[in-house]
């Protein structure tokens, strides 16, 4: 059978001034490492040969019907503005439609373009298969993100600070790859009309019940109130939340420095380049109403009174606060076995999460364990938990079946830091089986596998990873 991609291209008949069109380049020896079936049949692909798909996923053949382009766009980057980013070492091949909705699909690590800045375009193996298998976990989790189709091999060697390394493209599927700084470069070069053409497909294509551009505001800060709070539930840290980082489209993108806490502490960052803490896990809701701040002023072109915009924008801004904070209160009441929580039910959340920055409690296994009798056993200081385990067992006399709602909230299995990177090093001999270990047990983190309790242990401390890296 051959390998087939019903492509539907959208954003390639934009104007021109948005991308530049770009085959990937070829590499040396392409050998497909994974390929996720389940979504190829959800998006209409039909698979072919693994020899056949190592060359078109990593990118020596472009296959029919692919019009291939690197994105341009912009953004802050730890808060500084810089003007000009773009697919530094990407490759749109173009787009499917599957279910009524338009799918991407992109090469990752496909080669040099026009927005390399200096880089080579490539991506390792490592950051290839960690975004697959992070990637995958989060939609498993139920978090709105891109996904992963394909890894391949490409038998070519990177070398990056700590030497040479094995490449890999990794092909990555979004709902688009529209980002904040994708409307930022336009309003910054006073390119109103492609502006207005990257709004027009932006609507069609994501939220198609939008009116105006305070419309499209609106709905994006919707999505993203939603979306961070449901990072934080599972214990998420994004580690690069930079405007180019920000999908209008409301899903996770991006998965360079990011990790899952293990212990529970509210500043704890991973990403080896925030060294100033500014993408900490309990920074991610100032975060990203700063971006949407930015998407609002890159909106002010679009609307007929500047002066208005700016006031109908601001009060926008300053009213996605309370949605994060409801958000984040009804993922984490959840959590606690609270369906429907009431403002003091706040405090109850708030001091567990004290009494786990305190006793260095495991984020994951503590919420877990609320629902079994063993929870006591992840605090050190067991006298506090029980005082408060008093208040919350009689909050709870009013739920109804808590232990469902719980165990819907809280999943028995991450993708924890140490495995990956041990599922990277076997990778890295030949060895898969860790990797198709992990997606197998990650595509089910809410059910107990028993015959899987290992990879819920917290990481020894010889196996801790303190820092995390972009990597690609």
């Amino acid at each position: 059978m051959t390998l087939s991609i019903p492509f539907d291209n959208s954003y390639a008949r934009l104007p021109a001034s948005l991308f530049t069109r770009q085959s990937p380049q070829p590499v040396t020896a392409p050998e497909l490492l994974a390929f996720n079936r389940a979504l190829a049949a959800d998006l209409g692909i039909t698979e072919g040969d693994n020899a056949e798909m190592g060359r078109v996923f990593g990118g020596n053949a472009v296959p029919a019907g692919a019009d291939p382009l690197a994105q341009l766009y912009a953004g802050h980057q730890f808060g500084n503005w810089n003007p000009q980013l773009g697919d530094g070492r990407a490759v749109l091949l173009g787009e499917v439609v599957a279910g009524g909705n338009r799918y991407d699909i992109q090469l990752k690590g496909s080669g040099r373009t026009p927005y390399s800045r200096g880089g080579d375009g490539r991506a390792w193996l490592g950051p290839v298969l960690r975004e697959f298998v992070v990637s995958e976990a989060m939609h498993a989790l139920g978090v709105p993100t891109t996904r992963a189709l394909a890894a391949v091999a490409t038998g070519d060697t990177i070398w990056r600070d700590d030497g040479p390394l094995p490449g890999a493209v990794l092909t990555r599927v979004a709902a688009s790859h529209i980002r904040v700084g994708t409307f930022q470069v336009l309003a910054a070069r006073g390119m109103t009309a492609e502006l207005q053409a990257l709004y027009d497909h932006v609507v069609d294509r994501h939220y198609p019940d939008v009116t105006s551009p305070a419309g499209l505001l609106d709905a994006v800060i919707a999505r993203q109130a939603e979306l961070i709070p449901h990072w934080m539930s599972v214990g998420f840290i994004h580690g690069v939340m930079n405007t180019d980082n920000t999908a209008i489209s409301g899903e996770t993108i991006d998965y360079g420095p990011c990790a899952f806490m293990d212990e529970y502490h509210p500043n704890t960052v991973f990403s080896s380049i925030d060294r100033q803490g500014r993408y900490a896990f309990s920074n991610q809701p100032d975060i990203i109403v700063w971006n949407m701040a930015q998407l609002a002023t890159a909106l002010v072109p679009l609307m007929p009174d500047a002066d208005d915009a700016v006031k109908e924008f601001t009060a926008a801004i300053h009213g996605m606060g309370p949605m994060l904070q409801a958000n984040w209160l009804r993922r984490f009441a959840a959590k606690i076995g609270i369906a429907a929580p009431k403002s003091e039910d706040l405090e109850l959340v708030t001091s567990l999460l004290t009494l786990m920055a305190h006793g260095q409690s495991d984020f994951t296994n503590t919420f877990r364990a609320l629902s079994g009798k063993a929870a006591v056993d992840q605090f050190t200081d067991r006298d506090a938990f029980r005082a408060w385990e008093t208040r919350w067992r009689k909050r709870l006399e009013t739920e109804d079946d808590p232990v469902r709602v719980m165990d819907a909230a809280n999943p028995a299995f991450i993708p924890r830091n140490h495995r990956i990177e041990e599922m990277i090093a076997a990778a890295q001999t030949g060895d898969m089986m860790p990797f198709e270990r992990l997606m197998n047990v990650l595509s089910r983190p809410y059910d107990d596998q028993p015959e899987n309790a290992d990879l819920t242990r917290p990481p020894t401390e010889n196996e801790r990873v303190m820092a995390t890296f972009c990597g690609t």
